[in-house]
């Protein structure tokens, strides 16, 4: 259920005179696309681009010039607006929560109005609560006690309270920190997985549209669709000029996020504790050594030079990155080119150290790859 599509819909604001039915500002133009039942649909593009406008379209909170939106086939035009938005999952920049509701009562909002009781409403947002990952403890607090992130995944508990078969999102992870914001994707990745909802996301960073969409429909200004394709074709093959260069010249790396990371040969990498001493680091004849915990999870790279008496919190270097031994080619070459040693971190799914590999390693399998098949895992997510 919550199939979405936009036939020929057109936004215009400001009044056009019956001699030039042309004037006004277009904010989207003749649009039809179809966002598909249980998928993750993105819209992205540059500022002005009706973006926004069409996702408020789809609950009525805009209203269209012309054209026809529909859910499951039905003219959203037909339903009392009331009905509709119920039906519809809302997440907005700043989460949009009621500041003199506690995070409990906030989840709570909308199946109480469906008239769900008090009980069994509660019962159910704890559930949620949890489910997006946030600590039970939190459910007494206030907005204004929460981090941006916890209000974030409020905001979403919230629009899933109904449990809605639509969801509409507005940027909702762009006013956190990056860290953060990595954590809150991966999180909805997850949800998504499990309850399959329709979605339809905006965002202005393509990063995000390729991370999340199952497809991803890039807009230019004035509201007029530019081309929507799954991520991997929309790297791969960018219609025209303007979305090869709102994709990035870097969208041939993006790429290689949808090209599963084959079985290679790893190193074994020489490791040391926090605590080891200057003298161990120094005997393994590494400019760079890697610490790593008591489960063997990396912690970061050592410079042996740095070590003076023993290996402390204060000197491990963080900078490179970890791949997943179930991930991506641009795992594995971002860890490499990104580690401090040119040696990438490699780990398992308990995040325990597997081993280290080089660009060098990396390259030639992108090379056969390319030569073999061009378009050879270009799957979405």
């Amino acid at each position: 259920m919550g199939m979405i599509r936009f036939e020929g819909v057109t936004k215009r604001y400001g009044d056009p005179s019956d001699s030039d039915p042309g004037q006004g500002s277009v904010a989207v133009d003749d649009l039809t696309l179809e966002a598909p039942t249980g998928r993750i649909t993105v819209l992205v593009g540059p500022s002005g681009c009706g973006k926004t406008t069409t996702l408020r379209m789809v609950n009525r909170m805009i209203t269209p010039t012309s054209g026809t939106i529909s859910i499951d086939g039905r003219d959203t035009a037909s339903f009392d607006v009331a009905e509709l938005r119920r039906g519809i999952g809302y997440v907005i920049q700043h989460a949009g929560l009621f500041p003199h509701r506690t995070v409990l009562d906030n989840v709570t909002t909308v199946p109480r109005l469906l008239g769900t009781d008090r009980r069994t409403a509660r019962s159910r947002a704890m559930e949620l609560i949890e489910r997006v990952g946030l600590d039970p403890a939190l459910a007494r607090r206030y907005p204004a006690q929460l981090s941006g992130g916890q209000q974030q995944r409020v905001g979403v508990a919230r629009a899933l309270a109904a449990d809605p078969p639509v969801m509409l999102m507005d940027e909702p992870f762009s006013a956190v920190d990056p860290v953060v914001r990595e954590q809150l994707q991966n999180e909805f990745l997850r949800l998504q997985s499990e309850l399959g909802k329709t979605i339809l996301f905006v965002t202005h960073d393509i990063d995000e549209a390729v991370k999340l969409g199952d497809q991803v429909a890039v807009l230019r200004v004035g509201g007029v669709l530019a081309q929507l394709d799954s991520p991997a074709k929309l790297l791969a093959d960018p219609v025209d000029d303007f979305v090869a260069g709102f994709v990035g010249r870097d969208r041939g790396y993006r790429a290689l996020s949808f090209a599963a990371a084959p079985e290679l040969s790893l190193t074994d990498e020489p490791t040391v504790r926090l605590g080891a001493t200057a003298a161990e680091v120094q005997a393994l004849g590494s400019v760079w050594v890697l610490c790593v915990g008591d489960a063997d999870e990396p912690l970061g790279w050592v410079r042996a030079a740095a070590v003076d008496r023993e290996v402390t919190r204060e000197v491990l270097h963080r900078g490179g990155t970890v791949a997943a031994t179930n991930g991506s080619l641009r795992e594995l070459l971002d860890a490499s080119l990104s580690s401090p040693s040119g040696r990438g971190v490699v780990a398992d799914a308990d995040g325990r150290l597997v081993g280290t590999i080089r660009a060098a390693d990396v390259v030639p399998v992108i090379e056969a790859r390319r030569d073999r098949a061009p378009a050879e895992g270009a799957t979405s997510r």
